[in-house]
């Protein structure tokens, strides 16, 4: 067994690597959802850090980790704004993409669903808290912006949206009571909540959708 002080020195800056990572992701998604809604400047700076933080955010105050980070770490802010002026900029470099905002979302929802479920085992919460908790942080930012674009969020559409940050959170909390590294339940993790959504898009897997029960005939 190695040194758990040497872990967990080790642990911290991956977490808060992915963190940022899905910070730029999320800020991006954001940024070209705006610009394809033809906002001004500020519109666009708004949505590139709403949606890069809301997820981080309430993680961390549902975790009593206060202020947030997103509140008190200038690299978030500056890597959301980065993004937003970048994609401002140059919006055709993330055109480029298929279908950039959705590959930008599902980059974003797994790197936060696996930053978030570890930072919730990090302060304590069972492994079952902190699945829910990651799920949480990757579907934050994605709700934040359809939110403020007025648009009904993904996560309650019939893609599988909630469901793929759910698996990506499953494998880091599975990983951490099996006491595997985090190293790999986060590429593991990562690499099942990005394929899943990705798989869900291009195949256009769904889950029922509620029907209208007809009216009663008189």
């Amino acid at each position: 067994m190695g040194d758990p002080q040497l872990t967990e020195d080790l642990l911290r800056p991956l977490a808060h690597f992915l963190d940022l990572g899905g910070t730029f992701a999320f800020a991006l998604s954001g940024a070209m959802a705006g610009i394809r809604r033809r906002l001004d400047l500020f519109g666009v700076l708004v949505l590139a850090v709403a949606a890069a933080t809301f997820g981080g955010i309430t993680r961390d105050v549902l975790i009593g980790d206060t202020p947030p980070a997103a509140l008190v770490n200038w690299r978030y802010l500056a890597v959301a704004v980065a993004a937003g002026l970048l994609n401002f900029a140059w919006p055709a470099l993330i055109e480029r993409l298929r279908n950039p905002v959705r590959i930008l979302d599902a980059v974003g929802l797994a790197l936060f669903a696996v930053a978030g479920t570890q930072k919730a085992l990090d302060f304590g919460l069972s492994p079952v808290m902190a699945t829910l908790l990651g799920m949480l942080t990757g579907i934050g930012g994605g709700v934040a912006r359809d939110v403020l674009l007025t648009e009904i969020p993904a996560v309650l559409r019939a893609d599988l949206y909630a469901v793929a940050a759910l698996a990506g959170a499953v494998v880091v909390a599975v990983g951490h009571v099996l006491g595997v590294p985090f190293v790999v339940t986060a590429a593991v993790g990562g690499l099942v909540c990005f394929g899943l959504r990705m798989l869900a898009i291009r195949r256009r897997w769904s889950l029922p959708v509620a029907r209208e029960r007809p009216a009663p005939k008189r």
